[in-house]
């Protein structure tokens, strides 16, 4: 199983290869924010990559946006870029974050951290949230990643077993507005956190 830290997600963005961004907000998540009244949620894109979702939220008005990545490299690139008060820039490992959001916006993070990690997340995600505080965005079905390096694969029944203890499950179903390269190979999700 490849490493993957810090070093590996610097390479990455170093060198370019960066084949899961889609250059443009992801259409499920574009949906989800149109959707959403309170502009001030607070909410956590965490491993939040080129930032799309972000610079849509801005255009929005969202005025409480904080991003989460791994890379050294990619947090100081969106530093420059993204100038705006509304968001916050995090350079943090997100199993080591710490705040309270209302709001989790979950797309291809999920799927890049180490399968080992999934209950870490499930865990860590429920502790950040506020008291019905929500994950949602969109999850890899089994026909789309890998096993031994990002994107790691996933299938439903997987995906319910590790939230349901922490969440209640309130969409997990196929996403019917994935760009065409990930038709029918994501899943719409909208968990809320549970009082345990």
């Amino acid at each position: 199983m490849i490493e993957v830290d810090e070093d590996f997600w610097n390479q990455r963005y170093s060198s370019g290869e960066t084949g899961w961004d889609m250059h443009q907000v992801s259409p499920p998540l574009k949906s989800y924010i149109d959707s959403l009244k309170k502009k001030d949620t607070r909410i956590l894109i965490p491993g939040c990559g080129n930032a799309h979702e972000a610079y849509y939220l801005d255009q929005k008005g969202f005025t409480n946006v904080t991003l989460v990545d791994i890379s050294s490299i990619l947090v100081s690139r969106l530093k420059k870029e993204l100038k705006t008060e509304n968001i916050r820039i995090v350079h943090s490992d997100f199993f080591n974050h710490k705040g309270e959001y209302d709001l989790i916006l979950e797309q291809t993070f999920f799927c890049a951290i180490l399968p080992s990690r999934r209950k870490d997340y499930v865990r860590h995600a429920h502790d950040l949230l506020s008291k019905k505080g929500k994950i949602a965005g969109v999850l890899f079905n089994e026909k789309f990643g890998f096993d031994d390096h990002p994107p790691f694969t996933g299938t439903e029944k997987e995906y319910r077993e590790l939230f349901s203890p922490f969440f209640n499950i309130l969409k997990l179903e196929p996403c019917r507005n994935s760009i065409k390269p990930r038709m029918g190979n994501e899943f719409s999700i909208e968990f809320q956190k549970k009082d345990i």
